[in-house]
């Protein structure tokens, strides 16, 4: 009797993913719960969990493949493991090398999903005669989504790589040489110095030094174009450095693809030799990529305006000041200002319901409800949680949500689900540092509130001046749904309920 595992809910309008990583291989013993496989979408990562005890019998969608909502990802078998099992994705493992011999055996890009026909090679995790074990991280692919682990399809001595660092290679291409059985992990200390010396003389990149083989694909430069100043030839970052720098014929230079005209002559002159050296030019990730055209494409698509205006502070912050400690010793949570800015968000959206709205072709769709999202700095990137009927949750509530969020996107744990929907979002640039800024919509929302440092300034009130925390309050909004008075009104209604809060307990 077997068991399916089939892809989870990955969240709403979202119909598929890529499989990214397998934990497990075909034979092993695996406990109900444990991890079996990784699947990510376009913002997050999915663990799908064994959901029975046994042993893995097939694995249906290798790493890389993209795969819907309930496909079949693997089967898995009740009792002990089974005497043959498969390689990834149900390819016969290869047979083992002859104890005494070396078997060469080629490491290929894997299938990278629907639609998907090239990748970047970001970081080689091993160099060429290192040892690796079998299902050990060899190197990194990025495509525009996801990035892909190349794992060793056998234990042996990684005897050449044949796509370097930053080198574009096709779905089914070779990225490297893998020897594999007893004969070549014995030798691997006794071959790798002639195998160096050979290939240096050779004139192969894989042996040079490892900066200087990611910045020649940075520059697009070849070995050829380079003269080594190492031991026996070897190429060295400052070598790569002194020939970017220098003239290239006009042949070469004709061949290059066309720069942007926007840019002018003199940004693309050669620098000086003494500040290339003291530069680092970084290839961007092809997620980065994705990301800045997306950004872009929000701001092309959307009528993008901002209006600001300050809030005094005093009144939320004499508040917290006064029930903090009581309001943590019952709810077991800090009372903090982000509550308070999204209960006074909810307040200004029923008052002005275009800025919780969205154009759908030529509708516009007005929400009777608020979810709310709260983005979220985390060490890969910026992530918009979402809460959900934000505009009928109490301060415990919002508190305790937005806590639990922040900790889950911090360790990478939020679903698809958890940051989709929303309706409006807040963004927190004064935790940063920020004084002042014009934060960028989140298509296909039409509103999104920046907030920024506390800052005391002096005011006038009365006729006297008086130094007061105050805060700059800046709404960016689609202009084809929101006119000019509902922006700034909803920004007057947000400015009044933080300043009184007391309004936001009488609904005015």
């Amino acid at each position: 009797m077997s068991t399916e595992v089939r892809v989870p809910t990955l969240g709403e309008s979202v119909t598929e993913a890529t499989v990214a990583t397998w934990f497990k291989k075909p034979g092993d013993a695996i406990e109900a719960d444990e991890m079996l496989c990784e699947l990510e979408t376009d913002k997050v990562t999915v663990e799908v969990p064994a959901p029975a005890a046994g042993t893995l019998s097939e694995i249906v969608a290798a790493e890389g493949e993209t795969v819907g909502v309930d496909a079949l990802l693997a089967t898995i078998a009740e009792g002990a493991a089974a005497p043959a099992p498969k390689a990834n994705g149900g390819t016969p493992a290869p047979a083992p090398a002859d104890d005494a011999g070396a078997e060469d055996l080629p490491v290929m890009v894997p299938t990278l999903g629907e639609s998907v026909t090239e990748a970047t090679v970001s970081t080689w995790f091993k160099q060429a005669g290192d040892k690796v074990e079998r299902d050990e991280m060899l190197c990194e692919l990025e495509t525009d989504k996801v990035s892909v682990e190349v794992p060793a399809p056998a234990a042996g001595v990684l005897k050449e790589i044949l796509a370097a660092e930053g080198a574009t290679v096709e779905a089914g291409g070779q990225l490297a040489v893998l020897s594999s059985g007893e004969g070549a992990a014995a030798s691997a200390t006794d071959d790798k110095p002639a195998a160096e010396t050979s290939k240096a003389s050779s004139g192969k990149d894989v042996e040079d030094a490892p900066s200087a083989r990611k910045l020649m694909a940075e520059k697009g430069l070849t070995a050829a174009e380079v003269t080594g100043s190492g031991r026996d030839g070897r190429i060295m970052k400052e070598d790569v450095l002194k020939a970017a720098s220098a003239p290239k014929p006009a042949s070469s230079r004709a061949s290059e693809p066309s720069k942007p005209a926007a840019i002018p002559d003199a940004a693309r002159a050669p620098i000086p030799a003494e500040d290339a050296e003291r530069e680092e030019r970084v290839k961007m990730t092809r997620l980065r990529q994705t990301i800045a055209r997306r950004l872009k494409d929000a701001q092309n698509s959307a009528a993008m305006l901002t209006t600001y205006n300050e809030v005094d502070m005093s009144g939320v912050m004499a508040l917290r000041k006064e029930y903090k400690d009581l309001f943590e010793k019952k709810h077991g949570v800090k009372l903090g200002f982000m509550s308070f800015f999204t209960k006074a968000c909810c307040h200004a959206l029923s008052e002005v319901p275009e800025v919780n709205a969205e154009i759908d072709g030529t509708d516009i769709v007005y929400k009777r409800f608020v979810h709310m999202g709260i983005a979220v700095g985390t060490p890969s990137g910026l992530v918009v949680p979402v809460l959900r009927n934000a505009d009928s949750m109490s301060f415990a509530e919002i508190e305790k949500r937005i806590a639990e969020m922040g900790t889950r996107a911090r360790d990478g744990k939020l679903s698809m689900a958890e940051m989709q929907g929303g309706t409006f979002t807040i963004s927190n640039g004064g935790v940063y540092g920020s004084l002042m800024s014009s934060p960028i919509l989140n298509p296909p929302q039409s509103g999104i509130l920046g907030m920024h440092k506390i800052q005391d300034r002096p005011m006038v009130e009365g006729g006297q001046i008086v130094i007061r925390p105050m805060m700059y309050l800046a709404l960016s909004y689609d202009h084809r749904i929101v006119d000019g008075k509902g922006a700034v009104t909803f920004l007057v209604r947000v400015k009044e309920a933080l300043e009184d809060p007391r309004r936001l307990l009488m609904d005015l």
